[in-house]
């Protein structure tokens, strides 16, 4: 249950705990092969446990100097609402403050509703004046 004691362990989430935890929080459809081969680009990656299984994970991708993107912070729902997230968040940033050498940009995309999560860690909307944008390609050949 929800109660059991967790671990944090630095290493990627298996491609199938990701799936699990991918499809757990309603992030669409899941694409096995090209997950699995941007989990192995990652940076930075963690996985919480509860008796050896997945509850949680969160990991860091970008150039590892000064571009660092907050990805795939997810909680299976029974977990969430237990400060889960906010040891995955807080773990991340503390990689990234020990890994930059001078300012850094860390981005994320917020699921809808949990804008507020992230505001507390100080990520903003900098709209007007920046604003977010992005583009999901279908296949390389579209263009």
């Amino acid at each position: 249950m929800a109660n059991k004691p967790i671990e944090i362990v630095e290493r990627p989430p298996t491609p199938k705990e990701h799936q699990l935890l991918w499809e757990a929080v309603g992030w669409g459809k899941y694409h096995a092969e090209m997950a699995e081969k941007s989990l192995a680009n990652s940076l930075y990656c963690l996985v919480v446990q509860s008796e050896g299984n997945a509850v949680g994970m969160g990991r860091i991708v970008g150039d590892g100097a000064m571009y660092f993107y907050i990805q795939d912070v997810a909680v299976l729902p029974k977990y969430q609402g237990k400060g889960i997230g906010k040891q995955i968040t807080d773990k991340l940033l503390a990689y990234i403050q020990k890994t930059c050498a001078g300012p850094a940009f860390v981005g994320l995309f917020a699921a809808h509703g949990k804008e507020e999560f992230y505001q507390r860690f100080g990520f903003m909307d900098h709209s007007p004046g920046m604003t977010g944008m992005f583009l999901v390609m279908e296949e390389a050949a579209s263009l």
